[in-house]
């Protein structure tokens, strides 16, 4: 438990366990890139190619319009950050090291070899859908609303990420229901992500660049800055607008286009003076869902470009090799 972040009531230092090397942490580029902004509610049309553009040019996307109630946003955001807030006996049977367990409170661990630790603290969620009891018995009883509020916001949200997905494969020429059954049929996963404010943020990172793992993701991204993306070699900062969901694809969505859709890498900084709470919501396929290049998007012009994998053998590659894009393309890459 003591190596939660939130375990202290506030860091007056940096432990150098944190400290990144300047080039492990550029800074993010003074350009003014922002991500496009589509509203769901205009001209299908007009929203399938935005999504389809935005998707190619970018990788990543905001969606307002999109048809979850604002109170449950708003709900999901309060009792995430409540949780976080509570004393700590209150979240001690929760904090598990243990990779495995499907709900569980953690701090960021270790990455690669060198023992460097992530600015971050996570609640990850399993949500079977629909949800059922033995779900939502998994879940945090304290704060008290925090079950029902996070079963109120999983449903709507999943179905944004569903309709999406149509959108995409309208503008690919893919059956509207390609990404229906296992592909998407996994367990929904929810990690809400903590930064507390922290001493020396221009020395360390809350979440390495990394590639998401699975269909496609949706993050709720609170009204703190600190999402960073990969943008042709720089890092561009994500400016929150308002009821809107940062949307991005995972590795799984890359290899069933054939690569037409990319997966791209992000990364997250933390802030001095203020906590940062995002809750971000990933699709996943099934463990033993085989994915790979969509038929209709591969041809004698058009070979595919991935092995056809099974997530869980996919899973045990990416926490193998890392979540880098390199890393990742390397080992799936034909």
């Amino acid at each position: 438990m003591e190596s939660l972040l939130s375990f202290a009531a506030s860091h007056e230092t940096l432990p150098e366990s944190f400290v990144f090397p300047p080039d492990q942490r550029p800074p993010a580029s003074s350009a003014a890139v922002s991500l496009p902004v589509i509203d769901l509610s205009r001209d299908r049309d007009e929203v399938r190619r935005a999504v389809l553009d935005a998707g190619k040019e970018l990788g990543f996307f905001q969606v307002v319009s999109h048809g979850v109630p604002e109170q449950a946003m708003r709900d999901m955001e309060a009792a995430c950050e409540e949780f976080f807030r509570l004393p700590m006996e209150d979240k001690a049977a929760f904090f598990s090291e243990d990779a495995g367990r499907p709900n569980r409170l953690f701090s960021s661990t270790t990455y690669g070899t060198g023992g460097e630790r992530y600015w971050r603290d996570c609640l990850r969620l399993a949500c079977g859908f629909p949800v059922d009891d033995d779900a939502r018995n998994g879940w945090p009883d304290k704060p008290h609303r925090l079950r029902e509020v996070v079963q109120r916001f999983i449903a709507p949200t999943r179905a944004v990420g569903m309709e999406l997905l149509r959108l995409l494969c309208e503008g690919m020429g893919l059956p509207p229901d390609h990404f229906d059954g296992d592909i998407s049929g996994g367990d929904v996963i929810v990690n809400v992500n903590h930064y507390p404010p922290c001493p020396d943020p221009a020395r360390t990172l809350g979440l390495p660049p990394h590639c998401d793992r699975n269909l496609i993701t949706l993050l709720l991204q609170g009204n703190v800055p600190g999402l960073q993306v990969s943008y042709h070699g720089d890092w561009i900062n994500v400016q929150p607008v308002p009821n809107a969901f940062v949307v991005n694809f995972g590795h799984q969505l890359e290899i069933a286009t054939n690569g037409l859709l990319k997966s791209i890498e992000h990364r997250a900084t933390p802030n001095a003076a203020l906590p940062r709470t995002s809750v971000a919501t990933f699709i996943m396929p099934t463990e033993d869902c085989l994915v790979g290049p969509a038929k209709e998007l591969v041809g004698e012009d058009n070979p595919p470009r991935y092995r056809a994998v099974t997530f869980r053998e996919f899973m045990r590659v990416y926490k193998t090799v890392g979540a880098r894009r390199e890393s990742v393309e390397k080992a799936f890459k034909i």
